[in-house]
């Protein structure tokens, strides 16, 4: 069984305390069932696990109300009800037709195809959503449509909203008033612009910092996340009442994701979490318990599986432990498609979810085909009417609790259309404070506070980028792609570290390099992580990739210089930086602080007596490789009060390889490791790319090292005209798996400079195994790419791998094809969810 740690906490403010309690009791934690055959090891016990009161949320009169309403409804209106599309993949005529009984926006989703839109635009297509589905037909009465949307870190959807600082910084504040405070502003930014539901907060207990998605959890310590979870939800949903959530400045929430998606095997995303029960229980299911006491509305299933069973697909802990014996009353939601990861079941077919007892299906883009099975399935028996109209009567209960019945349209409501709230003073201060507490000191040898009236130099990466310092979440799913213009009212480190310098009556200068003009009195370096969120931050070792390790030269020649250093650490996980400890005078972890970066200088010039106050939420690695002894202790933290500390120098050796940039296959014009760039010439032997320049037997395809960026940063391809197709493909030395950033609507982005108009038609497709994985794509847009420009052309991995491919063993991502002529640089082929232009899915003429 794995450790477990922090057990004793004290979980001050909880109304659950004492069911808590004695649920981390050592009794507990020893109950094994008597008389028992031995059984898989997914099996659970519900009679081990706490009961919990569910607290009155509807009035009998809603109850009464909802019986009439399903002895309205037909079997097409009810499975519409179980059924949430993304705004995306339909439109408001899809949801009166389709009688839906939800919306979501995913994380590139937006209003009328603009993941950017501006916040009216969110309001008015609220109201389009809600209008479409009150309409009602003959055996399907009018039933309001809700909108969930990932409001994880504030509204961090909407360009203007306070970005709060995500979980992991919340969670070395320990501060559970405050949390409630971020949950209140947070729903009234929401209710602005006319969502009613947030996925939100994730309550994961992180037990390796290696897993992509560690910094939506609060803490490693369940007892810290139990703590913070019952005031989170009060702060969005209002306290557990039989008043209307909308009638107040509030919004339902969702606990994610249950359960254990914290807990899987080398932290990988969607993983299985080899665990026993016990540690299952008293681990992971521990922050659910004030959840449900504090009437979360929602429960949000995880990807993961428990065991070798998904999670969305184990009646035993949806049905049995969460809803029978924990006694939750609300509905429960799948993630994004993952019931089709289901053994059995595709996107478009899974009546297992709902017999398991998920409620409503997050089906994206599969919420058509999904609807016309699953109402099959109901007419042939396959899922029983009394377990569906179960699962429509939960959702109608939120529904009621909402005031959805009463409330009308969302602009017609109260907070709708206050633009002022978004990102106000208020909400900002909050944010501000939350950064200011989350800040954690690791060492200090007296160069901090930072002196009234000096020179400062503010120098590295993430000194002045916004996206930067917000992380994943951040207006798109990945938190990239953005530009400063995008967060109106928001402040860099930079930006409060000058205001804070000149405050104090001195200078301030921003040079990433450290290359100053004026030789400062201190230095600030601000490096770390790059935004990611789920699978895409998946790391296989404990540190920062190769290519963020540079602003560690920049402390050693500031250092060189006779410059104090202060090191400003943005990232989502405790990572192995011995290194950039041992360089810098003071180092600070002030994790993904969001919009207000102001906080971050409050601390570090005292201002008004200000200091660190924040600790650990889980323990500092001493090497890269997960599992071994801590360098730091979870809830350590020094504070400036204390003065100097000493410091012993620390080894720089990792302990394991460098980190290799994820989803990176050919950068620089060079295939990366375990790839290689394959040109085959059906009339000889293939080549495999090597030295350059090079060709194929015959000369047919040519390779010839180009400048981009750098000195031979790309290659030229050139491709002659001949009667049978060429390709030029990237091979894998080993399959890889890519389910994951299919369903995670993932591009294939391929940077590269036309020399001139394709002779002939180009098509792309991907290989699994020795075969094809789907049909090959036409690529009329790489025609019309502009001549002589650098150009990233964008490819859905769905397009590639279309359903029911074996996407789980891609040999080969990028198939290039034509029969020429064609000429073109090729300088990287990646990963990732931007591109200047986006391919259609339009298979290719025979």
């Amino acid at each position: 069984m794995k450790r477990i740690s922090h057990l004793t906490g004290t979980i001050a403010g909880m109304a659950c305390s004492m069911a808590l309690a004695a649920f981390l009791t050592p009794t507990t934690l020893l109950a094994t069932p008597t008389g028992s055959a031995p059984e898989s090891a997914a099996n659970v016990h519900p009679e081990q696990w706490p009961r919990i009161a569910w607290p009155k949320v509807v009035t009998d009169a809603d109850e009464a109300k909802i019986a009439a309403l399903l002895q309205q409804m037909d079997a097409a209106c009810k499975v519409g009800q179980v059924i949430q599309g993304d705004i995306a993949s339909l439109t408001p005529e899809d949801v009166a037709r389709y009688n839906l009984g939800s919306v979501l926006n995913g994380g590139n989703s937006g209003p009328y195809g603009n993941d950017l839109a501006p916040p009216r635009d969110w309001l008015k297509l609220a109201d389009a959503f809600y209008t479409a589905s009150v309409r009602g037909r003959p055996g399907c009465p009018g039933i309001p449509a809700i909108w969930g949307t990932d409001a994880v870190h504030g509204h961090s959807n909407i360009i203007g909203a306070t970005l709060f600082p995500h979980n992991v910084g919340l969670g070395a504040m320990r501060d559970p008033d405050l949390i409630e405070k971020i949950g209140a502003a947070t729903a009234a930014e929401i209710r602005v612009t006319g969502q009613e539901w947030t996925f939100a907060p994730t309550v994961t207990v992180p037990q390796d910092y290696r897993w992509g998605r560690a910094y939506e959890g609060y803490s490693s310590d369940p007892a810290l996340v139990a703590s913070y979870v019952g005031r989170m939800v009060r702060g969005l949903q209002g306290p557990p009442t039989t008043d209307r959530v909308l009638a107040g400045p509030h919004v339902i929430a969702s606990t994610k994701h249950f359960i254990a998606d914290g807990g899987t095997t080398d932290g990988h995303d969607q993983g299985d979490a080899e665990i026993d029960e016990t540690t299952l229980r008293l681990v992971h299911g521990a922050p659910y318990l004030p959840a449900i006491e504090n009437g979360v509305a929602t429960v949000m299933t995880s990807f993961s599986s428990w065991n070798g069973v998904k999670i969305a697909g184990n009646k035993g802990l949806v049905t049995d432990v969460l809803k029978d014996r924990l006694g939750f009353g609300g509905f429960v939601v799948t993630d994004w498609n993952a019931h089709g990861q289901i053994a059995g079941c595709t996107n478009a077919s899974c009546p297992q979810a709902l017999l398991a007892g998920v409620d409503m299906y997050m089906a994206p883009d599969s919420w058509k085909p999904l609807y016309q099975s699953l109402l099959k399935q109901v007419q042939n028996g396959t899922v029983p009417m009394d377990r569906l109209d179960d699962a429509v009567a939960r959702i109608l209960r939120v529904k009621a609790r909402l005031g959805m019945f009463e409330m009308g349209a969302p602009s017609t409501r109260p907070l709708a259309g206050q633009w002022n709230l978004l990102g106000s003073p208020e909400h900002r201060a909050i944010a501000r404070e939350a950064v200011r507490k989350s800040l954690v000191l690791l060492k200090n040898t007296g160069v901090l506070p930072l002196k009234q009236g000096a020179r400062l130099l503010v120098a590295g990466d993430g000194a002045d980028d916004v996206a930067r310092q917000s992380g994943g979440w951040t207006i798109t799913w990945q938190g990239t792609g953005l530009t400063r213009d995008q967060f109106p009212g928001a402040t860099t480190l930079w930006e409060g570290l000058k205001s804070a310098a000149e405050a104090s009556g001195g200078s301030a200068e921003l040079a990433a390099d450290g290359r100053f003009k004026q030789k400062p009195d201190a230095a600030v370096v601000v490096f770390g992580e790059t935004p990611y969120a789920e699978f895409q931050g998946d790391i296989r070792s404990l540190q920062l990739r190769s290519d963020l390790t540079g602003p560690l030269a920049t402390m050693k020649a500031l250092k060189a210089q006779g410059i104090p250093v202060v090191a400003v650490m943005l990232t989502g996980r405790p990572l192995f930086v011995n290194p950039e400890l041992n360089a810098a005078d003071a180092f600070v972890v002030a994790w993904l602080p969001g919009s207000e970066g102001e906080g971050v200088a409050d601390v570090l010039y005292a201002k008004d007596g200000a200091d660190f106050t924040g600790r650990l939420p889980t323990a500092w690695p001493r090497t890269a490789r997960h599992g071994d002894d801590p360098l730091f202790a979870y809830g350590y933290g020094l504070a400036m009060a204390q003065g100097a500390t000493p410091w012993t120098a620390l080894p720089e050796d990792p302990g394991v390889a460098a980190e290799a940039v994820p989803g990176v296959y050919l950068q620089r014009g060079q295939a990366q490791t375990g790839w290689s760039l394959v040109l085959t010439d059906p009339y000889a032997a293939p080549h495999v790319v090597g030295p350059v320049p090079a060709a194929t037997p015959g000369g047919r395809i040519a390779i010839t090292a180009i400048d981009k960026d750098v000195q031979e940063g790309a290659r030229r391809i050139v491709v002659g005209k001949g009667p049978e197709p060429v390709t030029i493909a990237l091979e894998a030395a080993s399959p890889r798996d890519l389910s994951r950033e299919t369903n995670g609507d993932v591009l294939l982005l391929v940077t590269m400079k036309l020399d001139a108009r394709p002779g002939a038609p180009v098509t792309v497709a991907a290989r699994c195994g020795n075969g094809p994985c789907g049909a090959p794509v036409a690529l009329p847009e790489l025609a019309a790419l502009p001549i002589g420009e650098w150009t990233t052309l964008a490819v859905p991995l769905k397009c590639l791998l279309p359903a029911g491919s074996a996407s789980n063993a891609v040999s080969s991502p990028l198939v290039l094809a034509t029969r020429g002529p064609l000429s073109f640089g090729l300088a990287s082929v990646t990963l990732g969810t931007k591109g200047d232009i986006v391919a259609g899915c339009k298979a290719s003429a025979k």
